[in-house]
C-alpha cells in the first residue's frame, strides 16, 4: 500500500508541469492522461442495481531524448482494485519504427487493444474482456510501411507471468505474439493476428482476425477469435464482435449523438481454472449478446467526455445458471477523458 501511494502521489506532482508544457510546448515535459469510467447498472431479472467506479486511471508519458520515450500507466479502480497496467521504456529511431521494453498489452486483436476512453459501449465484448485481453512484461517492436496502402507489422515476446508474478517467474516457454494491419483507401482496415500465451502446463494459441470500416460519421466493425488449448486440455473457443455505430454532429460546438447496435457470442471458455480432477473447467458459459445504445459526446482531443445508456440482452442455453453480473441489464455510464 505505501508503494502505491507513492506512486500516486509521483502521477500527482506531474501535473503543474504538465500543464506547463502545454503553455510553453517544451516536448521533454511529462503529459498526464486520465480516464474515469463510473456507471450505474440494474438487472430487471433480479430487480437490483448497483453503482460502480469501473475505471479511474492515471498515466505518465514523455520522452528523454527523441530516441527515448517512456509510460507509466496505473488504474485506481479496476473493478475496484489497484492495478499497474502499463510501465516501458520505448525506444523510437523513427517516427514509424518502435522498440518497446516492459509491461503492456500484448498486441493483439482490434477491441481488446481499445483503451477504455476509446470503447463505443460502456462493456466490453466478450473478446476483449473474456478471451484476448492479456498484459504482460517483455519486448514489442512495430513498423509501418507504406504511405498510399500503411501497413503496420507487430510483434513480441513475453514472459507469461502476467503482471504480478515477475520476481521469481523464470522461463524458457516463452509467450509470442504477431499482429499486422492494412489500412486501404484511408477507410478500410483489415487487422490479422495470432497470439500463444499461459505460463503453466496447459498453453493457448489464439487466431484472431477483423475487419473495419470509418468515416466522419460510421464505424462498421467485425471481429472473429479463435482459441486453442494444448494436449485437447479443454474444447476450442469460438468468439465474435460484430458492431456499428453511427455518429451525427449536433449543433451546439464539439458535441455529437451515437446510435449503436451490437452482437457478440461466445462459446464455453476456460481461463486456466481447474476442476478436483486437475482438468480445466468453463469460467464462462457460451453466451450470444445484443446491445443497442445511445452516447452523447462532448469536447475534442485530450479533453472528451461521454455519456452512455446501454441495454444489453444475453441469451444462455437452457441449463445454464448465468453469472449475477452477466444478464440482462441497462448501463448507464459517464466517461471523462483529459
Amino acid at each position: 500500500m505505501e508503494k502505491t501511494v507513492l506512486m500516486i502521489l509521483g502521477l500527482l506532482a506531474f501535473l503543474p508541469a504538465s500543464i506547463d508544457a502545454q503553455e510553453t510546448e517544451n516536448p521533454y515535459i511529462p503529459e498526464i492522461h486520465g480516464t474515469i469510467r463510473a456507471k450505474y447498472e440494474y438487472e430487471p431479472t433480479i430487480g437490483k442495481g448497483r453503482f460502480e467506479i469501473r475505471n479511474a486511471r492515471m498515466s505518465v508519458e514523455g520522452k528523454i531524448i527523441p530516441l527515448v520515450r517512456y509510460k507509466v500507466e496505473i488504474d485506481l479502480s479496476d473493478e475496484g482494485q489497484i492495478k499497474m497496467l502499463d510501465a516501458y521504456v520505448r525506444l523510437q529511431p523513427k517516427e514509424r519504427l518502435k522498440f518497446t521494453f516492459g509491461q503492456m498489452r500484448v498486441p493483439f486483436s482490434i477491441d481488446a487493444h481499445r483503451s477504455p476512453h476509446l470503447q463505443y459501449f460502456a462493456n466490453r465484448s466478450f473478446i476483449a474482456k473474456q478471451v484476448g485481453n492479456v498484459r504482460d512484461v517483455g519486448a514489442a517492436a512495430s513498423w509501418t510501411v507504406g504511405s498510399e496502402t500503411p501497413v503496420t507489422l507487430e510483434a513480441g515476446i513475453f514472459n507469461g507471468s502476467g503482471l504480478t508474478n515477475q520476481k521469481h517467474f523464470w522461463t524458457s516457454n516463452y509467450n509470442f505474439s504477431f499482429k499486422s494491419q492494412i489500412n486501404l483507401w484511408r477507410q478500410l482496415n483489415i487487422v490479422l493476428s495470432c497470439q500463444k500465451a499461459g505460463g503453466s502446463d496447459v498453453n493457448t494459441y489464439m487466431y484472431d482476425g477483423g475487419v473495419y470500416w470509418e468515416n466522419s460519421r460510421w464505424h462498421i466493425e467485425a471481429e472473429y477469435l479463435r482459441k486453442h488449448y494444448s494436449h485437447r486440455a479443454f474444447n476450442p473457443v469460438n468468439a465474435v464482435d460484430a458492431f456499428a455505430a453511427c455518429r451525427l454532429p449536433l449543433k451546439r460546438n464539439n458535441m455529437a449523438l451515437s446510435f449503436l447496435g451490437r452482437y457478440d457470442y461466445m462459446s464455453d471458455h476456460s481461463n486456466g481454472t481447474k476442476d478436483a480432477d486437475g482438468l480445466l473447467k468453463a469460467d464462462d458459459h457460451e453466451r450470444h449478446r445484443l446491445t443497442g445504445g445511445l452516447t452523447l459526446s462532448m469536447g475534442k482531443g485530450a479533453l472528451q467526455a461521454d455519456i452512455r445508456l446501454n441495454y444489453e440482452q444475453y441469451f444462455y442455453h437452457k441449463d445454464i445458471v448465468p453469472s449475477i453480473s452477466e444478464q440482462n441489464k441497462i448501463v448507464l455510464e459517464f466517461v471523462a477523458h483529459f
